[in-house]
């Protein structure tokens, strides 16, 4: 029976290239011998009566963490000018794209140089793209968004979370306790970056460091150096 319906099909496919296809009768040899062939793999190596087995999706290991997308858009200007740019970015990053994103952002950059917070999501697709490490796009990104605005709180924080990261706790501990410090009680983040900073304190003295005291401060990160007007 399974036959039957293959050539069937076949006869079909055939006949619905002629008749409306049109193809011109000096083709139908090529095509006959094309579905002929294709039918002769199918005898080969087809098993139409094996059970079907579905494998269940295998999920992405780089699509991007949910949360930390969501904190960035808390911490972010709701109404600024590459808001567009950024909603379509984070479709990106959440199906793991991150080159993609980091494209579509980088134009969003040269069109919105004052944007605080398309440098940020620029540099947390860089560091996705790298699986995690910091970069130095991913620095200078995140560095053009403390110079645009030295009171946001994305440019430590999401640089910090680089730096852990790669490796580079205690520098990551120096940003993120200089922003706790600074971040209004209210802060929608607060909790979570307390939760990070008491998580990184325990890998520091874990790894045989020893944290530094609680409310020292650390330097933001800095401004990218001005362009030298000489030619």
């Amino acid at each position: 029976m399974t036959w039957v319906l293959v050539l069937a099909v076949a006869g079909v496919a055939f006949a619905a290239m002629v008749l409306i296809g049109r193809l011109p009768r000096t083709g139908w040899e090529v095509t006959g011998a094309a579905l002929l062939f294709g039918l002769a793999g199918y005898a080969l190596q087809g098993h139409p009566g094996l059970p079907g087995a579905p494998t269940p999706a295998v999920e992405n290991a780089a699509v991007a963490d949910a949360t930390l997308l969501k904190e960035r858009q808390q911490m972010g200007n709701s109404f600024a000018k590459g808001r567009s740019w950024l909603i379509l970015a984070d479709g990106l990053t959440r199906q793991g794209q991150y080159r993609a994103a980091a494209d579509v952002l980088g134009k969003a950059a040269r069109e919105n140089p004052d944007d605080a917070d398309v440098e940020v999501a620029l540099g947390n697709a860089l560091v996705g793209h790298s699986e995690g490490l910091i970069t130095p796009a991913a620095q200078y990104a995140f560095r053009r968004a403390a110079a645009i605005d030295p009171n946001h709180p994305g440019p430590p924080f999401f640089m910090g979370l680089a730096l852990a990261q790669s490796g580079r706790l205690v520098d990551a501990r120096a940003m993120w306790v200089d922003l706790l410090a600074r971040s209004p009680a209210d802060a929608p983040y607060r909790p979570d970056l307390a939760a990070r900073l008491e998580r990184l304190d325990q890998m520091i003295a874990a790894s045989g460091g020893a944290p530094a005291a609680s409310g020292e401060p650390a330097p933001a990160p800095a401004a990218p150096a001005p362009a030298s007007g000489k030619k």
